[in-house]
């Protein structure tokens, strides 16, 4: 496959990759907001000599936990839409559960996982992730469903709120959107409505702490609307979700480091999370 065709597919189906390094000998903070996107994951474990490849599904709820033994991890995230056509199950399949990729691609889950054990080097394990995706991209197909639900995606993280103004837009049934969203997203586009205001609010948080400011900018009804999706999606308040944060120091959890990867993905035309 030529070169200009690989980084084109990448940059259609995956919207970021982060490696992250814990510091030897403390816990990996795993932290992951509802965002409505599915992630694969490689970690190497006990000091290089085993690991394992899985496909953590889009969650419902906020997952909070220290990893232990972990030499280091590459996360691969799909643009929303794209998961279901690649890994060849339907996104609602995937909802708040982390799978084995052997579990879902057979043998060739088996033998990119051992590929990916025998790279020597952080570019070499994206560039062995990368071409394998490829590779499923180019003997995909991409359904209706999954247009469809890719339009909504951009219409309800851009200025459109509500679900049935969608699906006016689009020129379908608000029933019809639903199917197509829940199949090719994971989620309904009204729960996926609710994780674009969460994390427009903790963006938001991060330099602002008018919470009524923050509610109407987000796209609430107001700070109690915004509370009460802060204790049902995360589990805390948004004050007790900042100061867990400010707590542990820095963005990604005090024992990890993130490794820039600028290189490697600008030259797969990928979107890449530094370190700050």
């Amino acid at each position: 496959m030529a070169s200009a065709a690989l980084t084109f597919s990448l940059s259609r189906f995956i919207e970021d990759v982060r490696a992250i390094v814990p510091v030897a000998g403390r816990a990996c903070h795993v932290e992951q907001l509802p965002d409505g996107r599915t992630t694969l994951v490689f970690r190497v474990i006990e000091g290089g000599r085993r690991g394992d490849v899985s496909v953590a599904g889009p969650r419902t709820r906020a997952l909070f936990k220290n990893a232990t033994g972990i030499a280091r991890a590459v996360i691969l995230q799909f643009k929303p839409g794209w998961s279901a056509p690649l890994l060849g199950v339907a996104a609602n399949e995937l909802r708040d559960r982390i799978v084995p990729l052997e579990d879902i691609w057979g043998r060739s889950g088996g033998d990119l996982y051992l590929e990916l054990l025998a790279a020597r080097s952080l570019p070499e394990v994206i560039d062995r992730l990368s071409h394998a995706i490829a590779l499923r991209a180019h003997h995909t197909s991409e359904p209706a469903s999954a247009r469809l639900a890719r339009r909504a995606v951009h219409l309800l993280e851009g200025d459109e709120v509500r679900v049935e103004s969608v699906a006016e837009r689009l020129g379908v049934t608000a029933r019809h959107l639903r199917r197509a969203f829940t199949e090719s997203v994971g989620i309904g586009p009204k729960e996926f409505a609710r994780t674009v205001r969460l994390q427009r609010a903790v963006r938001m948080a991060a330099t602002s702490r008018d919470w009524v400011r923050i509610a109407v900018d987000a796209g609430y009804y107001d700070q109690a609307h915004l509370i009460a999706d802060f204790r049902e999606l995360v589990g805390l308040t948004p004050g007790a979700f900042l100061k867990r944060a400010v707590d542990r120091g820095v963005r990604f959890g005090s024992g990890e480091a993130e490794v820039d990867l600028r290189d490697t993905t600008e030259r797969l035309g990928i979107a890449c999370q530094h370190p700050t």
